[in-house]
């Protein structure tokens, strides 16, 4: 493994027990927790393989105590993400949580299915649950967050204030850029991870360089592909 990807990985998985803006570190590692179970609930199963998920309904098996809601956010995410609408926001966040801690949710969701399903193509063992780290969420809103076209707030390039982390410093500012922008750190956090296991910004249009194993194009085809199959329209 690249030294750089394998550092990545380290450190995104232990940032998942210290305490983020609005979770603590118990309950980041819970939703680590939850995110691996997601893939063995049965009704989520059952969801998956119908024409709408949205007409099934019953109980999720659970592997942690967090609350309804949060499950239903984790195990949706996790097992049937290319059928998200605005409506099941909306009623999610109705049943007991802000789309603060849903960003910080999603962020941590899609760090865990990242590192688990590149460790068991690599032929890895899942690596064991970070451990929790005592400390308190920094509860720090964005002063220049703002309504968007997508379903939550964002911080857009403009509007970041000089109490925020330098969010786009290598990004274009995107709106691919901006989903999580409305918890920094937790945008961060996935970027961070990401632009190893991926391509950074600057390399993406570097055409007559190659930084990986592999080239541009085979890079592509495989992102072209793993989209397809979780159907991101993106």
């Amino acid at each position: 493994m690249r030294e750089d990807l394998a550092t990545a990985i380290t450190e995104a998985w232990n940032a998942i027990g210290r305490a983020g803006t609005w979770l603590t570190g118990a309950e980041r590692v819970q939703v680590a927790a939850e995110t691996r179970a997601a893939p063995d609930c049965r009704l989520c199963a059952a969801r998956a393989a119908a024409v709408s998920p949205y007409g099934i309904d019953g109980a999720h098996d659970r592997a942690t105590d967090l609350p309804e809601a949060w499950i239903e956010a984790i195990h949706r995410i996790r097992t049937d993400s290319g059928r998200l609408t605005a409506r099941w926001l909306d009623r999610v966040r109705r049943g007991g949580f802000d789309e603060t801690h849903y960003v910080e949710l999603v962020s941590i969701t899609v760090i865990v299915t990242g590192i688990d399903t590149f460790r068991r193509t690599a032929g890895l063992a899942p690596l064991p649950l970070p451990e929790v780290v005592p400390g308190r969420p920094t509860m720090a809103l964005p002063r220049g967050a703002a309504p968007s076209a997508a379903w939550v707030c964002h911080l857009a390039p403009r509007d970041v204030g000089p109490d925020d982390p330098p969010l786009y410093a290598d990004r274009a500012g995107a709106h691919i850029h901006r989903a999580l922008s409305l918890v920094p750190r937790s945008m961060m956090h996935f970027w961070d991870l990401f632009e190893r296991m991926y391509l950074p910004q600057a390399a993406m249009r570097e055409f007559d360089r190659e930084f990986r194993a592999i080239d541009h194009a085979q890079i592509e085809m495989l992102a072209a592909r793993v989209a397809a199959l979780n159907h991101c329209t993106y």
